[in-house]
């Protein structure tokens, strides 16, 4: 067999060939690690094929190791970076997981799959959902004037001491945590007070049914579901890290526990027709624990297509760099660099031969650039940098630093957002990035935010050639949260020094209220804003014409051209509106 043959014709394993046994409810992480092994010893392009049915891996047996990820815990947090692996791939090349469209149900709080140094590897046709989710669910059913009731979701498990709840899980439990709403009839969702925690007692009317008791009325609906989390992102629902052209094609992912599915340190990575929503038969309303698709630090292309993202209880897409603040300087070449966010910190940050560039953090203005000669890590907060060139003199005490070898392209290209209580798509990316034919559905706030910043997050980095073209915004963003928010976190600010480059808004369908801003934007050179369709439904708001509902700051360069505002009563479809506002 030449090698071109043998590429185009790959070795295939079975995983039931391994103990494996689908529809049993018996472990499959014993079975999946040994089908692994197996796929190391075989040279050349390899499928791992699962027979078609519903495979369990509980976390007895799972696979047990220390990985540090961007956004999830602090120390005090999470002391302990272990990580509870149900799937380990390691080192893998050429490999295809073919799901036949199984589902795999994952218990207690494990990471569902864990991709490390692996190249060329592929995931498709596959279900994966947890027993038991760990946000919680319970809906209202009626109402008084101390109190309300409510029907707890059969998935959900609960226990009743001294007049408060806790909720239990496979290996879990918490009592406070962060809540939010969902509202069936407009399928939305948004943060609120833990009603737990402002109640006064908590009983149990029947099996599954509970009352909560409180000194004031309840501002509660009927119908409405209440979701409820503690908090802590000891786990991650996917981790990539350090790995190159992995692709993942007709996966859905009913639920992840914590933040969601993570690229780290990666090149190209492609997500399409992914579905990423509750599992319909389970009649949940929550799929994410926090963001859905969180890409940190990576390069090449980062590819999102075709896909649905519903139920998350953070952003679905989060595109961006890490900022580390230089801290000290022990040479004219050699720095001394920390994380600076609580929740990120240990990741690798630098490899030798990366360029770099040192950023103002007032300003987020480069103004020296630099490679990386050596790499030494001082400890999981500080790393100490040997660069090619002498430090520029004046570096001010809070400066950061920006890795630009790992910024990635990003195409996010016909996909639909909805049930999320914060925003659809962050990005900060230097490369070009494509945001293009997706339907955004009631984004409690932004249904795009281009922020950076090097003082909260410390989230890198500027934009430089963005188009946001032939998108659909439903009822996107509210007062306080403009539709499409451009909004870097300098507190210097300087038009002939501007953060963000070239965004080109283009040929995009708004429907909104007459209360919202469509556009924000900040410290931007080459702003344009054309050819938009804007229908406004009258409500308690007063904006009545498309300049009201855009407002621009410290920014050059800017067109707005050949763009349509409409008043339209409510409940008009939007299609018939053709009555354009104008301001005098």
């Amino acid at each position: 067999m030449t090698e071109q043959e043998h590429i185009m014709n790959p070795t295939t394993i079975s995983l039931t060939d391994y103990g494996a046994v689908p529809d049993s409810g018996l472990d499959t992480q014993p079975a999946m690690a040994r089908a692994i092994q197996a796929v190391v010893e075989i040279p050349g392009p390899v499928v791992l094929d699962c027979a078609r049915g519903r495979y369990h891996f509980y976390p007895d047996e799972a696979i047990r190791a220390p990985y540090y990820i961007s956004n999830t815990t602090s120390e005090e947090e999470n002391p302990d970076v272990t990580k509870t692996i149900a799937i380990l791939l390691k080192g893998l090349n050429d490999v295809t997981l073919e799901g036949n469209g199984s589902l795999f149900i994952f218990h207690g709080k494990q990471t569902l799959f864990l991709l490390d140094k692996c190249t060329n590897v592929e995931i498709r046709n596959l279900r994966t959902d947890y027993h038991q989710p760990t946000v919680t669910e319970m809906t209202i059913i009626s109402t008084g004037k101390h109190h309300f009731d409510a029907r707890i979701h059969p998935d959900s498990r609960y226990q009743i001491r001294d007049n408060k709840l806790t909720w239990l899980g496979e290996g879990w439990s918490f009592a406070k945590g962060p809540m939010q709403t969902y509202d069936p009839l407009r399928n939305t969702t948004w943060r609120i007070d833990n009603w737990l925690e402002l109640a006064q007692s908590v009983e149990e009317l029947k099996p599954m049914t509970i009352r909560l008791h409180f000194d004031f009325q309840p501002d509660v609906v009927l119908g409405h579901v209440l979701q409820n989390r503690d908090g802590i992102r000891d786990q991650v629902g996917v981790f990539m890290t350090e790995c190159s052209d992995v692709s993942w094609r007709d996966v859905s992912l009913h639920f992840l526990h914590g933040l969601g599915v993570v690229g780290q340190f990666s090149t190209n990575l492609t997500f399409a027709r992914m579905n990423l929503a509750p599992r319909t038969e389970t009649g949940r309303t929550v799929a994410g624990f926090a963001d859905f698709l969180h890409i940190s630090s990576c390069r090449g292309k980062v590819a999102i297509m075709d896909s649905h993202f519903s139920g998350s209880h953070d952003d679905p897409v989060n595109v961006h760099g890490t900022y580390l603040r230089i801290v000290d300087q022990l040479a004219v070449d050699c720095v001394k660099v920390r994380f600076m966010h609580p929740q990120t910190y240990g990741l690798p940050a630098f490899y030798p031969g990366d360029e770099i560039e040192l950023v103002r953090s007032g300003s987020l203005t480069t103004y020296a650039s630099n490679h990386v000669v050596a790499v030494e890590r001082l400890s999981a907060r500080e790393l100490l940098l040997t660069l090619a060139h002498p430090v520029p003199d004046g570096m001010g005490s809070h400066d950061v630093i920006e890795n630009v070898t790992w910024t990635p392209e990003v195409e996010i290209t016909n996909n639909h957002f909805a049930r999320v209580p914060t925003r659809g798509i962050l990005v900060t990316t230097r490369r070009k990035v494509l945001i293009t034919g997706n339907t955004f559905e009631r984004m409690s706030m932004n249904a795009i935010l281009i922020a950076v910043d090097a003082e909260s997050w410390y989230e890198s980095g500027r934009v430089e050639e963005v188009t946001i073209s032939d998108n659909h915004f439903i009822e996107c963003g509210s007062r306080e949260h403009p539709v499409i928010f451009i909004s870097p976190e300098n507190v210097e600010v300087d038009e002939n020094a501007p953060v963000h480059r070239q965004i080109v808004i283009l040929n995009n369908r708004f429907e909104t209220w007459n209360d919202v801003r469509i556009l924000r934007a900040k410290s931007t050179r080459g702003l344009v804003f054309k050819s938009n369709k804007i229908g406004a439904t009258r409500g308690t708001g007063t904006l009545s014409c498309l300049e009201e509902t855009i407002y621009v700051s410290v920014c050059t360069e800017v067109e707005l051209a050949d763009n349509t505002f409409t008043n339209v009563q409510e409940g008009t479809d939007w299609q018939t509106r053709n009555h354009e506002g104008e301001c005098t």
